[in-house]
């Protein structure tokens, strides 16, 4: 043994050959945490002292090859100064530089994935061999940084401007025919041949045949671009990857001004800059934010894991009302691998469901992610059905019928009758309260709520909602589903609208009062869009649907009648009235027409002007910021409101739960973290300043009292 570790060992494999193998004790993955750092220097200093050494292997034990750097210590790390940030990763790249420059050929052995410092580390030694399963790049800008161990030096020289710039500037993990392609991998084999195929490699060096040393400068080298041709590809990407990710996140743009400044630099030189680059990022609040998500992602997670361990198996699912919704539950539940029954009262309803999942499956086909064949596999895990024949094999049920409690309530024992005594039912309701759904069944202990939101494939969240005598069973096996179901699940207790609807609607309420008080609700989007809102609030009604819109807002307003119900007609019940649903009927705030690819295209519509006149005290320019407030101020007191009446158990969850179900804009970090951001002593000053509008902008004493003694809601 050369050099044993928690982390790392050393050994001499086969005629000279050594094999640096990564393992970190304690953990399922292999990540650089201080301790690989630390012994991967230790390491690479004993491979130095060995005399007669022909070549090193670097290879992992673990399933990953290393999923790239310790995010849990990067909040202790960003806290420090831009200066202690650069010293503390020139630190660490003289590691990647001392296994760069060992005096014999180096090849990392890739098994499966290397993101980020782990594809980094692999950029360090002279070849790589891939397996084709795995998957390798640098993710780092989906944090608000860009990589900072060598990645921006060492791939733009191995693969060259355009294809460096595309894998770091969107941060994609790439195939290994892919990486193979452009030249970031050497060979790809068989998972159980890569050892096999790095000793060939090391031998060819030794025999003269292949030049490591040779590639080896190249990656130490400067970009070999003139000054003209390096001007044109950096310039063009610049523009292009600006328009992509936009003002709110600066890391991608930051990361090709960095490899532009280090172009003409060797080696130590670029790195210094990329360092520089590095802390800068990492000192941004976009950063904070950011790397806060990905932490409260684990932490959901590790929730939902033990959740999963109290869990009954579901092999075998049902959903009752096929339509859209439930046609996007039963593909999704069979895309994953769970069959389910699909229940409708009639034949019609049985073929919107089908027609739906049918649409999805074809779009994946179309696009290459699935064969006709699987795709008749997920189909046939789907049952429709009329009548209840098999559900006494059901061990969990969707109920996704119309939002009507009376309709709910009657389908909803219908079903408790049919199933065993053990079948978990839950209900896919928006707003309805599970308490008063459950009253009437025999087995409330096994019902709760699960809020799969619009359209089912494609967002990420699911609200399972906890009923007073819902039973940890019924929750375990409900969030379990959900995770199988590829789904984020966000444990809530019951109230009306649970937690996002219950913060959407206020800031709803935001948005009507601005319209009432002479607000351009074109402006108002326009504003709320630059904020970071994948789309602003008219448009979003559009899309949620108005008479959707309206409903919810009734069970709120029934709910919350100190602050949600209006006091004044808004233009919300205008458009209501006059039948403009939105896109479901092509009119709304906007008009909507197909464009060339058939997809809806928003257009606006003079009509909407006088229609909502009367509704309307007069035309006003607002400033931009108060635009801002009045919108955000109502939302966040309400995820306020939430966490204090412990409708969400923390925080976290509070967050995670709007940037998942809404869309909260992910650099700025959820609500909460908001007003961490502005200080809460400065949110509660600024909503002070709207009090005059009503109870929804009139902060908690709690928020006043954390407000005076400076606490925050994260750390």
């Amino acid at each position: 043994m050369i050099y044993e570790g928690k982390a790392i060992t050393v050994k001499e494999i086969e005629g000279g050959i050594a094999q640096l193998n990564f393992d970190l004790q304690g953990e399922s993955v292999n990540k650089f945490n201080r301790l690989t750092i630390e012994e991967l220097h230790a390491a690479t200093d004993a491979l130095k002292a060995q005399k007669n050494l022909k070549g090193l292997v670097v290879t992992s034990s673990k399933d990953s090859f290393i999923v790239g750097a310790d995010i849990t210590e990067f909040t202790e790390l960003f806290a420090g100064s831009e200066e202690d940030l650069v010293a503390n990763n020139l630190k660490a790249n003289e590691v990647f530089n001392a296994v760069e420059d060992l005096p014999f050929p180096t090849v990392t052995a890739i098994n499966g994935m290397a993101l980020g410092g782990g594809f980094e580390m692999c950029l360090a030694t002279d070849y790589r061999v891939m397996d084709p399963k795995a998957k390798v790049g640098l993710p780092e800008v989906k944090l608000g940084i860009f990589p900072g161990f060598g990645g921006t030096v060492r791939l733009s020289r191995l693969v060259g401007v355009d294809n460096a710039v595309e894998w770091i500037s969107g941060g994609t993990e790439n195939r290994a025919d892919a990486a193979l392609k452009v030249g970031a991998v050497d060979a790809v084999v068989e998972s159980d041949k890569l050892v096999e195929a790095a000793v060939a490699i090391i031998n060819q060096c030794n025999e003269g045949k292949l030049d490591n040393q040779a590639r080896r400068e190249e990656k130490k080298g400067k970009i070999k671009l003139n000054a003209m041709e390096s001007m044109m590809a950096f310039e063009i990407s610049k523009a292009f990857v600006a328009g992509k990710a936009g003002k709110n996140y600066p890391a991608p743009v930051e990361a090709i001004k960095v490899m532009q400044k280090h172009a003409g630099m060797t080696r130590d030189k670029a790195i210094e800059v990329e360092a520089k680059g590095f802390a800068k990022m990492a000192k941004t609040n976009v950063a904070a934010c950011l790397v806060g998500l990905f932490l409260n992602d684990q932490e959901l997670k590790k929730k939902a894991k033990a959740w999963e361990k109290e869990a009954n198996d579901v092999n075998l699912a049902a959903v009752l009302g096929a339509g859209i919704m439930g046609g996007g539950v039963a593909f999704q539940s069979a895309l994953k691998g769970t069959p389910i029954i699909m229940k409708d009262i009639n034949q019609d309803g049985i073929a919107l469901g089908l027609k739906e999942a049918k649409k999805l499956l074809t779009k994946r086909v179309d696009k290459g992610k699935m064969k006709p064949d699987q795709m008749a596999d997920v189909l046939n895990s789907i049952t429709p059905t009329l009548n209840y024949g098999d559900f006494k094999n059901v061990d969990l049920v969707v109920e996704a019928v119309v939002e009507n409690p009376k309709v709910k309530d009657a389908v909803l024992r219908e079903t408790e009758d049919a199933v065993r005594e053990d079948t978990i039912l839950t209900s896919n309701t928006s707003t309805i309260s599970i308490n008063l759904l459950a009253k009437n069944l025999k087995r409330p202990e096994n019902f709760c709520g699960m809020h799969f939101f619009n359209p089912v494939h494609m967002m990420p969240l699911v609200e399972v909602i906890r009923g007073e005598k819902t039973s940890d069973r019924a929750i375990a096996t409900t969030v379990a589903y959900a995770k199988a179901m590829g789904k984020t699940p966000i444990v809530v207790n019951d109230c009306p609208g649970f937690l996002v609807n219950r913060v959407l609607f206020p800031y709803f309420g935001g948005f009507a009062a601005l319209v009432r008080d002479g607000a351009d609700f074109q402006k108002i989007d326009k504003v709320m869009e630059k904020f970071g809102w994948p789309m602003g609030p008219a448009y979003l009604l559009d899309v949620v649907g108005m008479d959707t819109a309206k409903h919810a807002n009734e069970v709120m307003a029934d709910g919350f009648p100190d602050r949600m119900k209006a006091d004044f007609k808004s233009a919300i019940d205008v458009m209501f009235e006059n039948d403009r649903y939105g896109q479901k009927n092509d009119k709304g705030f906007y008009k909507y027409e197909e464009d060339r690819k058939g997809k809806s295209k928003k257009i606006v519509d003079e009509e909407t002007y006088k229609l909502i006149e009367p509704v309307v005290e007069g035309k006003k320019d607002f400033e931009e910021d108060d635009i801002i407030a009045r919108m955000m101020i109502p939302l966040c007191l309400e995820t306020v409101r939430c966490l204090e009446d412990g409708i969400v158990e923390d925080p976290a969850d509070a967050d995670m739960g709007l940037i998942f179900g809404i869309g909260f804009p992910p650099f700025r970090g959820g609500a909460l973290r908001y007003i961490d951001d502005m200080g809460v002593d400065k949110f509660v000053e600024l909503a002070d300043k709207f009090a005059d509008l009503g109870p929804l902008y009139h902060p908690t004493e709690k928020l006043r009292e954390m407000a005076k003694t400076g606490k925050k809601f994260f750390g």
